[in-house]
């Protein structure tokens, strides 16, 4: 007899056919049902069960949610698109180093990267530019990396937007150094995403990925405390970057008051800004970095060329009480010996509509870019052109 209870007899039988006597095929053994052997490390058997069915029906499971997910943002127009990677930026970068050093290369911010039709350009010029652009980021990281590589001998066209250029704001600057580590793995991560993934599902898109959804919901409200809401999706994307503005943006009066009222944040809360000691410094040191960058690019016969780009309403408003012409734009031209075309100063510049006052609608991009493009041949690049650049010593 037993002087103790094993755990398999106290398991044994309840509910069970056969009552008392029928053993239990998953309990778990101990030292009192193997008297005198060496205690074994456990093992218990997992229960039988119908997997097959179970995994059908996770798997069904799975379907129905993403379909739902899918469903409810084409609902809300939107449609599957081109990521706006890092890897995708790295691409286009990389055709510089393989071959097409002598091309024309859009670097700006989003204002250049909407508003500029690469397939219009193309066909004015006879060569697709190369788009290095990024939403939210100067573009100065980006020219300084050019003009540290040796194999770019083409031009480059600078968009220039007032508070990111001259705030120096880096959102997207990540991509350089991405370009410039890409591992093997990523670039076909990249490739399985554009060829597998991005042409079929519209809720790839970043801005509709569920933790960015739970994260823009509105925190509650706290006196001396103001939540700023983050930029909300405003464009759609092309394999190449060929980029223009989201037509929902225009088209959807409520959304264009979002986009609207994610911009007046910054017009309407001064407090939240930084102070004008610090706005001059910034100013200063994004010119004299610039102005350097420039020089490099020049001395190896590169031509640079400044854009300041179209806004409207409030958001332009805005940029000329806070950054004014004279105390940046005149500067960073002065201070670089490059040329610059502004908006304001061509006539034929203006009157676009900017749903956001800071894009256009890509039918008035397709206006624009031709734009754009003659007066660059006209004054700067074309054959014939009038004006001229200070000397490249005023970079200096």
């Amino acid at each position: 007899m037993h002087s103790s209870i094993s755990s398999s007899e106290v398991l044994r039988g309840a509910g069970q056919p056969g009552g008392a006597g029928a053993p239990d095929r998953y309990a778990r053994q101990t030292a009192a049902d193997r008297p005198g052997v060496a205690q074994p490390v456990p093992l218990r058997p997992v229960p039988a069960q119908p997997w097959g069915r179970i995994l059908i029906g996770a798997v069904l499971l799975l379907a129905v949610l993403v379909a739902g997910w899918e469903a409810y943002w084409r609902a809300y127009d939107v449609r599957p698109g081109a990521a706006n990677s890092n890897g995708l930026w790295a691409i286009q970068r990389r055709r510089i180093d393989a071959g097409e050093g002598d091309a024309t290369v859009l670097l700006g911010d989003s204002r250049l990267y909407f508003d500029t039709r690469l397939p219009l350009w193309e066909r004015l010029d006879g060569r697709r530019p190369i788009q290095l652009s990024f939403e939210g980021t100067s573009p100065r990281m980006a020219l300084e990396d050019l003009a540290a590589d040796p194999k770019f001998t083409g031009r480059v066209v600078v968009g220039i937007s007032p508070q990111v250029f001259f705030l120096d704001f880096g959102f997207r600057a990540g991509a350089i150094r991405y370009a410039h580590k890409e591992s093997p793995s990523q670039r076909i991560g990249q490739w399985l995403s554009m060829h597998l993934i991005e042409p079929y599902f519209a809720f790839d898109d970043s801005d509709y990925a569920l933790q960015t959804v739970l994260a823009r919901q509105p925190w509650p409200a706290r006196p001396g405390r103001f939540w700023f809401r983050d930029v909300r999706k405003l464009s759609d994307h092309e394999p190449d970057r060929n980029t223009y503005l989201w037509d929902k943006v225009s088209a959807d009066p409520q959304y264009r008051a979002i986009a609207r009222g994610i911009w007046a944040q910054r017009f309407n809360h001064p407090e939240e800004a930084p102070p004008p000691a610090v706005l001059v410094k910034a100013e200063s040191e994004a010119i004299d970095k610039t102005a350097k960058a420039v020089a490099q690019l020049r001395a190896r016969g590169v031509k640079v060329l400044f854009v300041r780009m179209p806004s409207s309403g409030a958001y332009l408003e805005f940029e000329r009480k806070v950054w004014p012409r004279a105390r940046t734009w005149d500067k960073l031209l002065s201070a670089s010996g490059a040329p610059g075309i502004h908006f304001e100063d061509y006539p034929e510049m203006q009157g676009f509509y900017l749903p956001e006052w800071s894009h256009m609608t890509l039918a008035e991009s397709e206006r624009f870019t031709p734009v754009l493009y003659n007066i660059i041949q006209r004054d700067f690049w074309g054959p014939h052109a009038t004006a001229t650049a200070a000397p490249v010593a005023a970079a200096k």
